[in-house]
This record gives structure tokens, C-alpha cells and sequence, in this order.
């Protein structure tokens, strides 16, 4: 797919997913919490990018499963983000945090669609009247 925003027209594969999150979990830095995070997340080009939570000792600056994932969609060629799944530890989907939610908002396409705990979501469900770069590309030049 050459149009990096055109979005993922195949079936969504959330087995899949979770396998990538459960992996990418196995690969968290957690020390402090010993709370390991992994997330998976299908790109509009039909890649699976997926994070881990990297802990610091200045816990402010800990990174979320989300952010080294988003890291990792633009480090392998960029694109949007159509579904997603975040694990914990004991390979249970678990919601993002509403900072990632945010940063997941602003990498994702329109209806993004999130497994959560309570099921098949969407973004906007998730994020009610989010703030993105939808919303200034009206005072785009």
C-alpha cells in the first residue's frame, strides 16, 4: 500500500495480536513495579509493530507498552495504527492508561478499533471528544 493513511482492509487477526503483546511483554524492563506490559498494534500497510514498558528509576520517566510502540511504527516506516491489544504479565488484555489513550489517539486512524476488558472498542469510545491532528487539519496551510 503506497497511501500510508489508507486504512487496513483485511481481517483483523486478534490471536495474533495478543501473541505479539505477550512476546513484547516478555521483554519489559520492570524492576520497580515488576508489572510487565506488552502491546500490539496492526499498521495501515498490514505490519504488526509491538512495545514494552521500560521502567526508570525516576519513575516520571518511565515509557508505557504504547510509547515504545509508536516508537517502533515510525522507526519501521511510519503509517497509522487500525487495532491494538496491550497485555499484562499474566497475558490478560488490560486497558491503556488515558496518557496513552491520548498518544494512541494521535497515531491512530478514524475508528481505530482497541480489545479492551470490557471488549472491541473504538477509539472514540475510548477517548470521548479527544483533541488530535484531525482536529488542525483545518488550519493547515
Amino acid at each position: 500500500m503506497s497511501d500510508d493513511t489508507a486504512p487496513f482492509s483485511g481481517e483483523i487477526d486478534w490471536g495474533a495480536l495478543r501473541t505479539e503483546a505477550e512476546d513484547a511483554m516478555r521483554k519489559a524492563y520492570v524492576p520497580y513495579s515488576h508489572f510487565p506490559v506488552g502491546a500490539a498494534a496492526l499498521a495501515t500497510d498490514g505490519r504488526i509493530v509491538s512495545g514494552c514498558n521500560v521502567e526508570n528509576a525516576s519513575y516520571g520517566l518511565t515509557l508505557c507498552a504504547e510509547c515504545s510502540l509508536v516508537s517502533a511504527l515510525h522507526m519501521s516506516g511510519g503509517g497509522q495504527l487500525v487495532a491494538f491489544t496491550c497485555v499484562n504479565g499474566d497475558g490478560d488484555v488490560i486497558m491503556p492508561c488515558g496518557r496513552c489513550r491520548q498518544l494512541l489517539y494521535e497515531h491512530s486512524v478514524a475508528g481505530m478499533l482497541l480489545e479492551t476488558v470490557s471488549g472491541i472498542r473504538t477509539i472514540d469510545e475510548v477517548i470521548p471528544d479527544a483533541f488530535g491532528p484531525r482536529d488542525l487539519q483545518q488550519y493547515s496551510a
